[in-house]
């Protein structure tokens, strides 16, 4: 029997980006719409293909996207993408310490929400922010940037983290979510053997 008054009480926050007008990483080609038919110019309907790279906007990596060995994104488990998340606000290089902090934070928030972190704001990952959260077994870890770390650190940083199976969720927008626990669905595409995949992000709060 559906509940209602939690329906009513529930709030959907969308935190992907449209595709079409998304960030791009520098380098990686930008999504194209190619319009098939058009009922307008006397078409039997509306058709339109796309392509786009799998990094684009709002996507998750693969440990495939820098371990050769590593899962491929229809072979990583659902239950990483799906369950509660913490929102966490940073500004800058994440340090060690501002991990393990995030960390406490969220534990004693939600047991279940520390698995899954999600930074707000302009944040970039350290390599050994990183290995605090690859000892502490997290599940995902997502942040606004189109990438983690830094220009100079960003291998090493996917490194860490893909080598730990933590799935990363490039490209998140959370400039309406306040800090706090969340139910997070960011399932990616079922792309066979891709490097990552394109997700549509959502944070559910009741």
């Amino acid at each position: 029997m559906i509940n209602l008054e939690k329906e009513e009480t529930m709030k959907i926050y969308d935190i992907s980006q449209e595709i079409f007008t998304c960030e791009v990483y520098p380098g990686n080609p930008g999504p194209e719409r190619v319009i098939l038919r058009k009922k307008s110019e006397g078409g039997s309907c509306n058709m339109s293909a796309f392509s786009m790279c799998v990094h684009n906007g709002t996507h998750v990596d693969a440990p495939y996207h820098f371990i050769n060995k590593g899962k491929q994104i229809d072979e990583v488990d659902l239950n990483r993408f799906i369950g509660k998340a913490f929102v966490v606000s940073h500004e800058g290089d994440i340090s060690k310490e501002d991990a393990e902090k995030m960390l406490e934070k969220a534990r004693k928030a939600d047991e279940e929400a520390v698995k899954r972190i999600l930074v707000k704001g302009n944040a970039v990952l350290t390599e050994e922010a990183a290995e605090v959260f690859a000892e502490n077994h997290t599940l995902l870890y997502g942040n606004e940037s189109q990438t983690v770390g830094s220009k100079i650190t960003g291998k090493a940083v996917h490194m860490i983290m893909l080598g730990a199976e933590i799935v990363l969720l490039e490209g998140i927008r959370l400039n309406d979510v306040e800090e706090g626990v969340y139910l997070l669905n960011c399932a990616p595409l079922n792309l066979g053997g891709s490097d990552g995949a394109p997700c549509r992000a959502v944070l559910i709060s009741d």
